[in-house]
């Protein structure tokens, strides 16, 4: 059973897997004192494949531990192989990046799906090393490990992937799996049609009889047709004269995004924290924080004299970029790095705060937000998020 000096030798393991299988491989290994060059485990339906990859030279003792092996393998009865890897082998995987691919259904991930996202990713030389369930108790999301070749155009793939996400309704997210895709800090939410269901400024149009020329005006606004700026101070001064305790029985109606709550009590409970930061108005993003506990709220000052709007926006007009600068600064002050941050938004004055953050969804979002966005879902609730973040689901469910 002579071994080739300084070969690299794969093993693998399968069977029946319990507690004390790695540690009862890796003792033999280690009292040997046989270097490791890789290592791979899952389990599936309690089925354990385990490879790892030694480096062996030609003598007695590496001879010995092989023997060792595959009697400790004959004894608790799984199967055990060997074979020498060539160079181009054992180097194979460092040709690229490694990409997570989540996928999460809101029922169940399809047959069909598996083999539409298998086909785009086998199409761009995408290599499938490992998929993983995430969700705990159906089969609604995986994670898939890939290796991307470096002259693959990431955008091109991210572009089959979102066409696939439609045609399925799964949504996906294409990550770099890197130290920071475990380890978010701080998420931070747009609040119109994202936090909630519902353009505030709209609500009020409607309570104040001028419902239709302010929201033509907000979509031309959300889809990135006009400034932003003037389409705000044109819609504020088409409400001049609405009372606050109008804005007061609009608060009451406004309608959370499903599974929002879930999603903020899972974070919190995990240590994230939480902002809202808004081109809307701070009367409702202050209401919003201290309803659903968040941390940070930022959005603009309406005027009020004797307890009226006076038609004028007071201070800095909450903007994209200012919405990118303030997500910045409270990375700063919590001390936290960008790659830490997750920023949820719908519209185009949200794409540079999305662009700013590690990771930047654009949630059920208008279409030229999610062809620039990073990453977007589109079916699924905001609690789908959690399998984004590596999260198996709402605090509750696990």
């Amino acid at each position: 059973m002579a071994i080739n000096s300084g070969k690299n030798i794969l093993f693998t393991v399968s069977g029946a897997d319990h507690p004390g299988i790695t540690n009862k491989l890796m003792s033999i290994v280690s009292k040997s004192e046989v270097p490791i060059i890789d290592m791979g485990q899952s389990v599936t339906y309690g089925l354990l494949s385990l490879s790892f990859v030694l480096n062996l030279q030609d003598n007695d003792k590496d001879d010995h531990v092989i023997k060792e092996l595959l009697f400790l393998c004959h004894k608790l009865n799984l199967n055990l192989t060997y074979k020498i890897l060539e160079d181009n082998q054992i180097t194979y995987h460092e040709h690229g990046e490694k990409f997570i691919l989540n996928c999460v259904a809101k029922d169940v991930i399809t047959s069909g799906f598996m083999k539409d996202v298998s086909l785009i990713l086998a199409s761009n030389n995408i290599n499938i090393h490992r998929i993983d369930r995430v969700s705990p108790d159906d089969f609604c999301s995986v994670e898939i490990l890939t290796t991307v070749p470096t002259n693959v155009d990431i955008n091109n793939v991210k572009g089959s992937l979102i066409e696939c996400s439609n045609d399925h309704r799964v949504d996906v997210a294409f990550l770099k799996d890197n130290i920071f895709r475990r380890a978010k800090r701080l998420i931070v939410f747009d609040m119109d049609s994202t936090l909630i269901q519902a353009e505030v400024i709209d609500e009020m149009a409607k309570v104040y009889g001028v419902g239709e020329e302010v929201s033509l005006v907000t979509e031309k606004a959300m889809n990135g047709e006009i400034d932003f700026n003037e389409a705000l101070r044109e819609r504020v001064s088409k409400l001049q004269g609405l009372e606050v305790k109008k804005m007061e029985e609009i608060l009451h109606e406004l309608p959370l995004t499903p599974g929002v709550e879930d999603f903020i009590k899972t974070i919190k409970s995990l240590g994230y924290k939480v902002a809202v930061i808004s081109g809307g108005f701070s009367y409702f993003a202050n209401a919003l924080k201290e309803k659903l506990g968040l941390d940070y709220a930022f959005a603009n000052e309406l005027k009020i004299v004797d307890g009226k709007l006076t038609g004028e926006i007071e201070g800095t007009i909450v903007n994209a970029e200012q919405k990118a600068m303030l997500t910045k600064l409270i990375a700063q002050q919590e001390g936290i790095n960008m790659e830490q941050v997750v920023a949820i938004g719908d519209g185009a004055n949200d794409l540079p705060m999305l662009a700013a953050a590690g990771l930047g969804i654009a949630f059920h979002a208008k279409e030229v937000v999610k062809k620039k966005a990073s990453q977007h879902m589109s079916h699924g609730p905001m609690t789908s998020i959690l399998y984004f973040l590596g999260i198996p689901g709402p605090v509750e469910e696990r």
